[in-house]
């Protein structure tokens, strides 16, 4: 059976989503918003702790730099794009044309290498405050830049330590970034404070409906695939622009409804730039182990945390690596999104 999430396809069944309207660390369960607090033996050592991007225990404490938030390329340009398999979460976001961008969050592993690196956008405001996390970008307009200082968000772009251009590529998607080096420049104390999902275990999950196969359209040009993986418990993109050796393996995709704003200004081809708006509420759809729960989403303001529910009450994310969708909702520069899984 073929189910659809948002404006019809087909003449198969059909389930759309509504829009609603907007609307320090101490130790807690995965249930809790904050970090837990690091927990040592006599001689200092840091004992397990619990990521706050991925809901997963960390040997050893949690690394002692910011989370990374890097803007990557994705059409078929970027090929392949570089460094996907080693981030925490990643979140996918409409730009102007029609096409996507994914913001890249780097945490408990750091890559070599990883790209192609590419502008950003006022829709990073709301989901890089929640983390806390630095920006990693080839620059950004002058609007978007005065409304990302203003939000308190460290940027740093084309010029910055570890960036480099790749010769073998060409302009503008052969622009790079070396996290290693660019971490041991960086002079920013900032970490976590919150638990960026409502972590929880896979026994919190109830699915209600079969789902292995999922494709969230963003535009009549761009639409993400994934396909459930029995035997790896991930569900894998299916036309990811990365080498089969780099995907980002997901334990969990999450569709948030979003609304859609305009950002006030046109990229140099002249196309509107479109702004997610990732605070308010909406609907929500929570892909994990081929089943599917629907829900809804809230986020007060574009520093809060997320928080799901379902008609029984919260909604948990198990705890893993998760690929977010910001599929949008009807604006003024597009249709609205869908999503249609089987």
């Amino acid at each position: 059976m073929i189910r659809r999430f948002g404006i019809p396809l087909t003449t198969a069944l059909i389930a759309s989503l509504a829009l609603a309207g907007c609307g320090g660390g101490g130790k807690q369960d995965t249930d809790g918003t904050k970090v837990p607090d690091a927990q040592k033996t006599a001689d200092g050592t840091k004992l397990t702790q619990i990521s706050p991007m991925t809901g997963l225990k960390v040997q050893g404490g949690l690394p002692n730099h910011p989370v990374m938030v890097v803007k990557i390329d994705n059409t078929f340009n970027s090929e392949p794009q570089v460094g996907l398999k080693s981030a925490d979460m990643v979140v996918e976001e409409l730009v102007e044309g029609g096409i996507t961008r994914l913001a890249t969050m780097f945490y408990s592993q750091l890559p070599s290498v990883v790209g192609p690196v590419r502008s950003a956008r006022a829709s990073d405001i709301g989901v890089i405050k929640p983390a806390n996390a630095v920006l990693v970008a080839s620059g950004a307009a002058t609007r978007t830049q005065n409304r990302l200082r203003e939000a308190g968000i460290a940027m740093h772009f084309e010029g910055s330590v570890g960036m480099y251009r790749d010769g073998s590529r060409h302009a503008p998607y052969n622009l790079f970034m070396r996290l290693p080096r660019f971490v041991t420049a960086l002079h920013d104390s900032a970490r976590p404070t919150q638990n960026y999902l409502p972590w929880g275990s896979e026994s919190d999950f109830t699915g209600v409906s079969p789902a292995t196969n999922i494709a969230v359209k963003f535009s009549t040009t761009s639409t993400t695939r994934f396909r459930y993986s029995p035997g790896a418990h991930k569900y894998v993109n299916t036309n990811s622009h990365a080498s089969s050796s780099d995907h980002f393996l997901a334990d969990s995709v999450l569709v948030l409804r979003v609304r859609e704003g305009n950002a006030g200004y046109h990229d140099p081809a002249g196309n509107p730039v479109p702004e997610a708006k990732f605070f308010g509420s909406g609907s929500a759809l929570l892909f994990h182990n081929g089943q599917v729960v629907r829900g809804s989403w809230s986020k007060p303001k574009p520093t809060s945390a997320l928080t799901l529910r379902t008609t029984a009450g919260t909604l948990k994310v198990p705890a893993g690596h998760v690929w977010i969708e910001l599929m949008p909702a009807a604006g003024p520069l597009n249709g609205a999104g869908s999503v249609t899984y089987n």
